[in-house]
């Protein structure tokens, strides 16, 4: 019986999203208490999926469309296996011209193909949600994206940043990529494209990394200044501010994974080891927590 239990418990985790990770939280910017919790894991592939839809001038529904497809298709889990040989987040199949194995396990590439596939379907963003996503992958289960719209439009929201601090994850370090400011942006650059550090020039501080404490101004070889600007010629139409908190966001999603203590924009941060699932008033400029400078996301990793 306790086997079976256990057995059991494991099922609805997998079923659910749970892994008994660190959790991860979006909350909604209407101020109507809908929430979605998700893991580490999955933060990560929406982060990357969003960014790439955005890199394309894509608008807030597209990426929720493909963060609605990928829920259904994987859980937004990077998996190797699935019906024939389907794998990865959107389950595409190798044999039906995807690409090879190698590329639709890399995130990255496969949000891209599903981008590319979906602007292909005719006036996309004013379909129901399960017609546009079935154009694109032929399921067997169309009605199936219907029930995951919620909560892609509340990560869509969050990861587009065109809802600010709503998003926030325990930030509990994993066992790999301890990469320090280096990785951090290799990820941007992955998942946003070059243009996210050029020609703005993301800098990282300089001065010694012996010293105790992690500064958000970026002097301590730690911490990555991140410069924000409007997305000018974009189709989204976000400003500054808006595409800060895509940044800011991203940074807390991916946190686990690349190593990040703390995230500042706008006057509020983020602080790894933090379960109140909020952003709060920050401290870093001059202890007054009351500056909002919209220009710059800072990113302080671990090490």
């Amino acid at each position: 019986m306790i086997l079976l239990a256990v057995a059991g418990y494991l099922v609805v985790q997998y079923v659910t999203g749970g892994t008994g990770e660190p959790g991860c939280k979006v909350v909604s910017g209407k101020g109507d208490g809908a929430s979605y919790e998700f893991s580490p894991e999955q933060a990560v592939n929406a982060a990357t999926i969003t960014a790439v839809g955005t890199g394309r001038g894509l608008p807030e529904r597209a990426v929720t469309i493909a963060l609605a497809t990928a829920l259904q298709e994987s859980a937004l889990r990077n998996i190797k296996h699935g019906d024939r040989d389907s794998l990865g987040l959107f389950q595409q199949r190798p044999s039906q011209g995807w690409g090879t194995p190698q590329e639709i396990l890399d995130p990255a590439y496969s949000a891209g193909e599903f981008y590319d596939h979906l602007v292909k379907v005719p006036g996309y963003t004013r379909l129901p949600l399960t017609v546009a996503a079935q154009r694109v992958q032929r399921s067997g289960f169309p009605q199936a994206y219907a029930k995951h719209e919620p909560d892609a439009a509340l990560l869509a929201a969050a990861l587009t940043g065109q809802s600010a601090a709503t998003l926030t994850c325990e930030g509990r370090p994993a066992a790999t990529r301890a990469t320090g400011p280096d990785g951090v942006r290799a990820a941007l650059v992955r998942d946003f494209g070059r243009d996210v550090l050029e020609p703005a020039g993301a800098q990282v501080g300089d001065a010694p990394a012996s010293t105790p404490t992690p500064s958000p101004g970026g002097t301590d070889g730690r911490t990555v200044t991140l410069p924000v600007t409007a997305d000018a010629g974009s189709a989204t139409g976000r400003n500054t501010e808006q595409r800060g908190w895509q940044l800011a966001h991203w940074s807390v999603a991916n946190a686990s994974e690349l190593h990040i203590a703390r995230v500042t924009y706008a006057g509020r941060e983020w602080v790894a080891g933090n379960t109140a699932s909020e952003w709060r008033a920050s401290s870093a400029q001059g202890g007054s927590g009351t500056e909002r400078d919209v220009n710059a996301v800072r990113i302080v990793t671990m090490r």
